[in-house]
Formats: C-alpha cells, structure tokens, sequence
C-alpha cells in the first residue's frame, strides 16, 4: 500500500564516464538504477554535455495494513517457486546476499570498514573508478555516524497498525506515476535493490556513486534518515510494471473486468444460492443462533461505496451490533471468524487509554517531510471492528474527543482528514465499520441490529475453535469469494434512484412533500415502479411516522445489497418484500429492548 508519496526524485538517465588512462569515454543508461556503474579507473564526468537528468516517482509503501494471515498464506504458496538468476550476464562485482546487508547495517562500524576494502579493490560498483578512494575512505570514517542517524533511535517504519510485520520499501515509478494516489493497494514487477552503499549517508559518497540528482543536497540530516534508510531494511523497487488493484484476494482474478475472468465470475455464480445458505447458518452459529443478525452481518460484509453523489457516499452500511455481552470475550472471537472471511481487517478496542493515546488521523512531519501514518489510514473494503464492549466511565482528553470526531466521520462521511498543521486534507475512503456495543452505540451508524443469542456456550473459544474447525478448508474459500465477489457486481438501478437517495438524505422533508418516490425503481426491469409507490403510499397512510426518509434510505440499501447477495442484479418484487420483512422484525426487536444501562435502544 501506498503510505506516502515523496517529492519527485531527479536522476541521471544518461551519463558518461571517462577512462583515465585512456580517456576513452563510454555512454551509460541510468534507468532502473541507484548506484552509478563504473568499471576500473573510470568516473563519472558530470559535466558532459551528454548528461541527461530525469525524473521519477517515489513512494514508500508499505504490507498492506490489516491484511489476513490466510492472504499471506495464499500468496506465499502461490510464489514458491524460486526464481533462478540469468546465466546471460556475468556481474562485474560480487553482491552479498540480503540477510548479511541486513547483518551490516546492523553492525554500523563493521559495514564501514567492508565499506572502505571495497572502495580500494573497485568491488562495489567500481567505485574506485569513480573517485579517489582514499578520499572516499577518509570521509566515510570522518563523515556522519550510522550509529547516530540510524541507531540512536529505532527507525520507524512507518505501519499504520501497530504489529504489522515485513518490510517496507521504496517504490521508484518511471511511468505513469501520475494514476496512483496514497493508500492505493499496488503490484508491482521491478529490479530489487539492495546495494549496501545505500546504507551510507554521506552526502560526498552519495555524490561519488549515486544516480540522484549531483546538485548539492540540501535535505536536513532527518529528512534523509527518513527518505534514505538503509537498504537492507527498506529496500527499492524500480518498476518496470504497476497495476493498481481491485482487491487482495488472492482466490480471484486480479482484475474482475477482463473476459477472462468472466467465465470465473459466471461459474461461481452459477452456486451462489448454496454458499449463500451455508454462509448463512455459518454466522448464525458465530453470532450464538441469532439468525436475523447473521442476515444483516453479510449485507454488512458486502457493502461497498459504489459512487458519491457530492459530499454523500453512497452504499455505506455501517451495522451497530448492540446486546453483546460487556467484559467477555464474544466480541473478540466474533473478530477471528471475520479475519477468516475478509482480505484485510482490524479490531479497535475502543476503551477510554486507546481513544486518548493511539494515534488515528496520519499527520505531516515538516521537519522530516513525511506523512506520520495513524491508525485509519487504511486501503478501500477494510473491515474495521469496533469493539465498543470494553469502553468504561472515564474521561476523554484533546487527543480523545479528536479520535471519536475521526471515527465519526469515517462511518458518516466515508473521509479521513489528514492533518497538515496548516489545513485540514480530505481523503476519501472505502471502510467497512461494524461496531460492537452493549447498549447503542455512541458512535452513528447506519443500521442497528440487537443480538438476541439462542444459546450461550460455558466456552467462547472452544466453541469458536470447534465452529471453525468443522467448515472445510474448501467452503471456507467460498465464502471468501463470496463476499469479495459481490462487492463488485454491477447493479443495475437508474441514475434517477440514485439522485434521488441523495436528495431525500440531504433534504428529507422536501423530498417527502414533492413525493418523488416514482424514481425508486429500475427502469423497465423486474419490479414496477408502481409497486413500490403503492407499498409506500399504505405504509405512511397507516402511520405517518412509520416511514421517514431515513427509513427509506435504510430499506433502499437492505433491498440492494440482498439482492447482490443472491447474485441477483437487479431488484425483484421477492427482494423487495424480504427487505421490507427483515427491516419489520429489526425494528420490532429494538422495541422490545427500551432501555439497556440507561441508554434508550
């Protein structure tokens, strides 16, 4: 994933050395490269008119955040080939392997002295061609310590979850740059480099080797700890492709909109019924025999935006799951069989010390020009539980009160606002938010459904381990598909249905009183436009305050995405009334609850 977007670095595409001896000149392509290539007694002469400097893109990046262990489980066994080096090419020096760069750059003093030998013998990229080398290796031993720049302080590898693990790396895009924007999920086909002189931040060595720019360095000492790490904890990539992803799961084609995957697609959906069914008493058992939430769990897990009709994103569904049980560890569990279904997930444990101290909204460092990441900082169709369950009485601090507005925001607006110290940057997400409370929750959402267990086990986790181990590995895998799958159908619902959830949403008392409900159906598809008008007339004939537009809107998005969820595209008289149905017993079942704690349902 995207984590930040550095400035454009500038490089030299073309150079030319000269033989000192010899004065022989040759011309060099700088390309898909970091550490310029000189052979003995050659150097770069920086002021050939054949010099060409260019520009390419950086990016740090970083494992996707959240990602599930069955993903990375999935793509490891998918790359267990290894790949053989070229027997075309002899290279002109010999390279360590990754694991004793790592061991260098851990041992700062050492890697310096291997550093200084190389310079003399020409074995690191022919620097002794390049320069002087006792001059190199005076100003390698005189120039900043590693043990300061690198050492005195972990350097932060900038993940936006606390516990991720793998490397970060710098992603260097000579084409097309332009198309990828921070938090975009990216694969890529490139040249790995590793070269342990990237490990040294000598601006002189830098000048004597590197490709970048040959101007004089004007970054302060944190701005290049941070934007030059050592290479064998955050290595380069210089893309030869880039393609920005639909989604992570690795038991799909990495594009949906190809015809190859079309027959894929049409193959799944051919089944669909049956692993609908099977997910369906699945969750029914997660959720402790509570079949009607385990309906509303997977119109939940396959909600997408699927477009923003100015400020409102529309598709949004985030489900409030009230009634479970403070200080036990349901919710917890609840968490492990999601991280089982879903590509990338996290659980926020919203209790009074994470709100006031975790850091949530990404903010810019000036002083090392980067973006400190937070935790939602997060790519598009995350799963973000919120476990409301463990919120005690105390007190929000600053800090607090600013984490609960980003949540809010997050779950009403679909927006992270980045802090920029001098202005407030909007950035548009793509997360799925299910919060777990006791009573409602503090925070807004767009559905809430009372869990109403049938069974309480003595065990929570034999009970969940037991659940998880009796569904084959098989089935598992088509629920995964499922729910990713049907994030991306295409719904077939007229422009004028979706104008019209925004203006009832944004001005419900101008859209009830202009009644523009003969736009709720699709046009010329399964379910007449009168349908839906009669059903609405009875219902607010009945009681005007049965039906708001909120109700509306909610009832919209439950008819949509049940349809989706039996693989059906567009709505149906059937969908329709099983919508009506499940929306009559929700709110039936919070009338029942009047009050939990002293907090109205």
């Amino acid at each position: 994933m995207i984590q930040d977007m550095f400035d454009p670095e500038f490089y030299m595409g073309v150079y030319e050395t000269v033989n000192r001896n010899t004065k022989a000149r040759v011309l060099h392509f700088g390309k898909y490269r970091d550490i310029a290539e000189c052979g003995p007694q050659q150097e770069v002469d920086l002021n050939s008119p054949r010099t060409t400097t260019l520009e390419r893109q950086n990016f740090y990046c970083v494992p996707v955040p959240g990602e599930s262990v069955w993903v990375k489980e999935a793509y490891i066994n998918a790359n267990q080939a290894r790949v053989s080096p070229s027997t075309s090419y002899t290279p002109s020096r010999h390279k360590r392997s990754y694991e004793d760069d790592e061991d260098m750059d851990l041992q700062p003093n050492k890697q310096k002295e291997q550093h200084a030998g190389a310079k003399q013998t020409g074995s690191v990229g022919g620097l002794q061609g390049c320069g002087e080398p006792k001059r190199l290796e005076t100003e390698a031993s005189t120039g900043p310590q590693l043990s300061s720049l690198n050492l005195s302080s972990p350097f932060d590898l900038n993940f936006p979850l606390p516990g991720e693990k793998g490397p970060a790396c710098l992603v260097k895009v000579y084409e097309d740059g332009d198309c990828f924007k921070v938090n975009d999920v990216l694969e890529l086909y490139g040249i790995l480099s590793v070269d342990p002189v990237l490990s040294i931040l000598n601006n002189d060595e830098r000048d004597a080797a590197s490709l970048l720019d040959p101007m004089e360095c004007t970054d302060t000492a944190e701005e290049q700890r941070v934007h030059s790490p050592p290479a064998s904890l955050v290595p380069r990539i210089h893309v030869v492709l880039a393609q920005k992803l639909q989604h992570i799961n690795p038991l799909l084609p990495a594009s949906l909109n190809k015809e190859e995957s079309k027959t894929f697609v049409s193959s799944f959906m051919s089944e669909l019924s049956p692993v609908r069914a099977e997910l369906l008493g699945f969750l029914t058992h997660a959720l402790l025999g509570d079949s009607l939430a385990a309906e509303y769990l997977i119109l939940h897990l396959i909600s997408t935006v699927y477009t923003r009709r100015d400020v409102l994103p529309l598709g949004k569904f985030t489900v409030n799951l009230s009634g479970c049980p403070r200080n036990s560890t349901f919710t917890e569990h609840l968490y492990r069989i999601i991280q089982h279904l879903v590509p990338a997930s996290f659980r926020l444990q919203m209790t009074i010390e994470n709100m006031n101290h975790l850091k949530f909204i990404p903010h810019k460092d000036y002083t090392a020009n980067r973006l400190v990441s937070g935790l939602l900082q997060l790519p598009s169709n995350t799963s973000l539980v919120i476990d409301e369950t463990l919120l005690e009485q105390g007190q929000l601090d600053t800090p607090g009160v600013h984490n609960v507005t980003a949540l809010s925001n997050l779950i009403t607006w679909q927006k992270v606002d980045y802090d920029f110290s001098y202005h407030q940057m909007e950035f548009p997400c793509n997360i799925n938010v299910l919060i777990t409370s006791e009573g409602r929750s503090l925070l807004p959402a767009d559905c809430q459904i009372h869990l109403q267990p049938q069974l309480i086990p003595p065990n929570m986790e034999e009970y969940m381990n037991s659940l998880l181990s009796a569904v084959l590995p098989s089935v598992l895998n088509k629920f995964r598909i499922y729910l990713t799958l049907l994030r991306f159908l295409d719904y077939s619902i007229s422009d004028e249905i979706t104008k019209i959830t925004s203006l009832y949403t944004l001005c419900p008392s101008t859209f009830i009183i202009i009644g523009l409900y003969s736009c709720l159906l699709i046009r010329g598809k399964s379910y007449k436009r009168k349908a839906v008008e009669d059903d609405f007339v009875e219902m607010r004939k009945n009681d005007p305050q049965s039906i708001t537009a909120d109700d509306l809107h909610q009832l919209l998005i439950v008819a949509r995405f049940l349809s989706l969820s039996a693989g059906q595209t567009t709505l149906s008289r059937e969908r329709w009334l099983r919508a009506k149905q499940l929306e009559s017993l929700r709110r039936t079942r919070l009338q029942q609850q009047k009050c939990v704690n002293g907090n109205e349902l």
